[in-house]
């Protein structure tokens, strides 16, 4: 069964970076796609990042200013999510999930569309 483990949460001040970490196992790495979501306190779990083998399409919330960009390393079965210029509202857990990797990633990415998951890592800031 596909375990998935984050880490790289921890305490951050506002317009900080922190670098996330999915470490994936047992499975083959390339027979699933990992999405990233959060959860922040009172709100509902949020999609954040999706890459889709159909096309290459990939998504990254907040891409634009480039403050979430993902990346892999294929020799150590683990997927990033690079977050920067973090705000205080987005004090949350963050998770990373696994799914078959043949669908269309979009901004509309779901929770439901992900069948493992892991226990979640959290960003809490400073004053």
């Amino acid at each position: 069964e596909v375990q998935l483990v984050e880490s790289g949460g921890g305490l951050v001040q506002a317009g900080g970076s922190l670098k996330l970490s999915c470490v994936v196992s047992g499975a083959t790495f390339d027979d699933y796609s990992i999405g990233w979501f959060r959860k922040a306190p009172g709100k509902e779990r949020e999609g954040l990042s999706c890459i889709s083998r159909v096309d290459g399409q990939q998504y990254n919330k907040h891409a634009r200013k480039n403050r979430i960009t993902r990346s892999r390393d294929n020799a150590k079965n683990t997927v990033y999510l690079q977050l920067n210029n973090l705000k205080p509202e987005e004090t949350a857990v963050y998770f990373c999930a696994a799914r078959e990797p043949y669908y269309y990633c979009s901004e509309y990415i779901q929770t439901y569309e992900y069948d493992y998951w892991g226990q979640g890592t959290q960003i809490t800031f400073s004053s």
